[in-house]
């Protein structure tokens, strides 16, 4: 039937976006440790974030999405905007400048895990047999990680990427006890915006001013991947598609996305892989997949 296969060719293009997405997603990181070489985090994240808001709210004016803010969910959108978008950038800056990018994007995607957990204590949603797994999976999993890296004494990219994974956690957890109405398309550019305004404000204050000029070519390059893709498309085309993909097939494209960063900074970085990597980042991926790929379960996050 012609309605049938419309439907089918919807899905197939979805899907299909959901797997370039996830690498827009993945070199993200790629980009960041590349102008991060010549940028601080502050300004990176300033320039990132501005060019992602201004593509995002664009995008959605263009076509026609609405991004009213309900009465009384400001507030909330904006404490998600400073942990979600402030926290998460200039954490993950700080985690990429003093560790392995690899090392980073395997903890920072503990995420979801730390997400179950927060549900549990803040939300009261229970804990079954799989979580659980997951929850004992990834706490063994970031040990094996980092203990061989205490040898001399403590790795700050671990106190960051942490940050960043809890950072987001809690945005998470708070966007659902505030119980939003917020459309979520609208919701990721409010937040989007509300994180700019804390990063420009954080830069001012820690550096002065932001410094984005002059830079060379290549950090230029990395900057507009970042803003334009990494930030403002991906998140534009995420929210726009995952309404209409089921649960597992939107989470398994957000598990791509540490699947792809890791191996494209193996590749493109030059780094190396130990065997304690590897451990770690298999077992705290198989945490996230328990959690991720649960039947009927729709995940809200804003997957970075």
């Amino acid at each position: 039937m012609p309605g049938s296969k419309t439907k089918a060719d919807a899905a197939t293009t979805a899907k299909l976006l959901v797997v370039l997405l996830a690498f827009a997603w993945g070199l993200n990181w790629i980009a960041a440790a590349v102008a991060l070489r010549e940028m601080t985090p502050w300004s990176l994240r300033v320039a990132g974030s501005g060019i992602g808001a201004a593509m995002l709210f664009s995008a959605a004016v263009i076509t026609g999405h609405k991004l009213r803010v309900p009465r009384g969910e400001y507030v909330h959108v904006m404490v998600a905007g400073f942990l979600n978008v402030a926290g998460f950038q200039i954490l993950s800056g700080y985690a990429q400048l003093s560790g392995a990018t690899t090392r980073a994007i395997i903890i920072t995607y503990s995420m979801p895990i730390w997400t179950t957990v927060l549900s549990w204590l803040f939300l009261g949603e229970r804990l079954n047999a799989v979580r659980w797994l997951a929850f004992a999976l990834c706490v063994v999993g970031v040990t094996i990680l980092v203990w061989p890296l205490f040898a001399n004494g403590f790795p700050p990219f671990v106190f960051y990427s942490l940050g960043c994974a809890l950072s987001w956690a809690f945005a998470t957890v708070y966007i659902k006890w505030a119980k939003v109405t917020i459309e979520p398309l609208a919701n990721a550019a409010w937040q989007l915006l509300f994180g700019l305004v804390f990063i420009t404000a954080g830069s001012f204050i820690i550096e002065g001013y932001p410094h984005l000029w002059p830079i060379q070519n290549e950090t230029l390059l990395a900057v507009l991947f970042v803003g334009l893709f990494g930030v403002g498309l991906a998140h534009f085309l995420w929210w726009s598609i995952v309404g209409r993909l089921p649960a597992i097939t939107a989470s398994l494209g957000s598990l791509l996305v540490p699947v792809i960063g890791v191996s494209a900074s193996a590749l493109v970085l030059g780094e190396r892989l130990t065997v304690p990597d590897i451990i770690g980042f298999a077992m705290i991926f198989a945490a996230a997949a328990c959690v991720l790929l649960q039947p009927n379960v729709r995940h809200d996050e804003m997957p970075e």
